[in-house]
């Protein structure tokens, strides 16, 4: 098995930065910020005053950006421990100031005619002290995936540590500015692309785990395409990796689509391009969209590289479908695992042969149920289902289901093997994808309209 540790990546790119950031301090003969890798009590008194210095430098560039370079360059080198600490500190202390909001809004109220100087002056007292310090690292080198690091750090402790919300709010709508599809750049990923790259893959890959050399050159073969998306301020880290194969017919196995063993497809009769992998390759931009039109501009690399494409779709898998199963259908759960009166409810997993076991009937109505999953279960007005809502967002159509078309144990553990195709039909996109943003309307194939009555 291939092991590229996103921990060796992130350590490279540590070891790298603050010697990358001493140059700021040394072109400004900055003194030098010294804090423990804990971060104690007398080390706080140090770094609140350091960051009120920061902010206070604003009107001085070279300063600022000076000051910020040694911060995160102390930033990096504190343990788990000085983080959380740090996190903390910029999450209590550094919000907006109350009374400039409260003197911003009486002057908007107060402001008789034309409120938009007031309307302006409002919105810059409601950005916080925290907002305006993680701006100055994005002017750093590599500035801006020190912020994505970072946010990918507080989401991991955000859930244990709420009082983390408001800086996490911060970073996300901060590197929301700069993230949409329209300042991404496509790139296919070959066989010749960099060994770093080529790492990150193997690294990233969320979906389908690359377990060898082997089976990376086989997802690169003649007949598989594979495209990164990069911003330009992170020229060298992939943010998105999308995983095609070009087929005859929509593909409803995905052991059989990565099967290393089978015949390479010619291409010129390949009329369907199947989407199988789409990872998110920076944690730190969870939750924030691209756009939704991601998918489309690899169709249309597609289409000019081969306009004999007819078809566009993916298979896909159900990542919530066993875990909402358990909560909502315990029986048709513990039927897919096999539960009996002995079993360790906490340890069941779902089995191949108690699934293949299954009558047409239960068959057909688990498939009504996973319809049900994807198509009807919301969080507001979005498919309850991560996967589902990415597609549906970029105007895709719920095509069809398949069964056991994942029989790894990660396919079987999510969904009891089952996957979906969302097909995507190049005149409809547009229209499916705003029809879903503003209603939460989802397009489904009448074939599987059927399992819904």
């Amino acid at each position: 098995m291939l092991e590229f540790s996103n921990r060796l990546i992130d350590r490279a790119f540590r070891n790298w930065l603050p010697k990358a950031w001493r140059s700021q301090r040394k072109a400004t003969q900055m003194e030098q910020l010294d804090l423990s890798t804990e971060l104690n009590d007398g080390d706080i008194s140090v770094l609140r005053q350091w960051i009120d210095h920061c902010l206070a430098d604003e009107g001085c560039q070279a300063t600022a950006r000076s000051r910020s370079a040694e911060l995160g360059g102390n930033y990096l080198l504190l343990n788990a421990a000085g983080r959380l600490r740090f996190f903390e500190l910029l999450s209590s202390e550094y919000g907006a100031d109350e009374a400039e909001v409260q003197a911003a809004v009486q002057a908007w109220q107060n402001s008789e005619k034309d409120k938009t100087l007031a309307e302006h002056q409002l919105r810059l007292a409601l950005t916080t002290q925290r907002y305006k310090l993680l701006r100055h690292f994005s002017s750093l080198p590599s500035g801006v995936k020190f912020l994505v690091d970072m946010r990918a750090e507080v989401l991991r402790l955000v859930r244990k540590h709420p009082q983390l919300h408001a800086l996490e709010t911060d970073l996300k709508l901060l590197l929301s500015t700069w993230f949409d599809v329209g300042l991404l750049q496509l790139e296919q990923i070959t066989w010749r692309s960099s060994a770093e790259v080529l790492e990150k893959l193997i690294a990233y890959e969320a979906v389908h785990e690359i377990k060898s050399w082997r089976d990376l050159k086989n997802r690169l073969d003649s007949d598989r395409r594979c495209f990164a998306f990069f911003h330009p301020n992170m020229p060298n880290e992939p943010l998105i990796f999308v995983e095609v194969a070009l087929v005859n017919g929509v593909t409803s196995n995905v052991q059989e689509l990565l099967d290393e063993d089978a015949p390479v497809v010619d291409i010129e009769q390949a009329n369907t391009a199947i989407f199988y992998s789409i990872s998110n390759a920076q944690r730190g931009l969870a939750g924030i969209s691209f756009g939704n039109y991601l998918i489309k501009q690899v169709v249309t690399v597609l289409q000019e590289e081969f306009p004999h494409l007819t078809h566009f779709s993916t298979l896909s898998p159900i990542p919530g479908l066993m875990g909402w199963l358990k909560k909502t259908h315990p029986q048709t759960w513990q039927q897919l695992v096999g539960m009996d009166s002995s079993s360790d409810k906490n340890d069941l997993h779902a089995d191949i042969e108690h699934v293949e076991s299954l009558s047409e009937n239960q068959k057909n109505a688990l498939l009504s149920t996973a319809l049900h999953y994807l198509s009807q279960e919301k969080r507001g007005e979005n498919a309850l289902d991560s996967v589902a809502h990415f597609h549906l967002s970029n105007g895709a159509l719920l095509y069809k289901l398949n069964w056991l078309a994942d029989t790894s144990p990660r396919g079987m553990d999510q969904s009891a093997g089952l996957m979906v195709n969302y097909l995507y039909e190049l005149d409809e996109i547009a229209d499916r994808s705003l029809a879903y943003a503003r209603n939460g309307q989802i397009a489904i194939s009448a074939k599987l309209r059927k399992l819904l009555k």
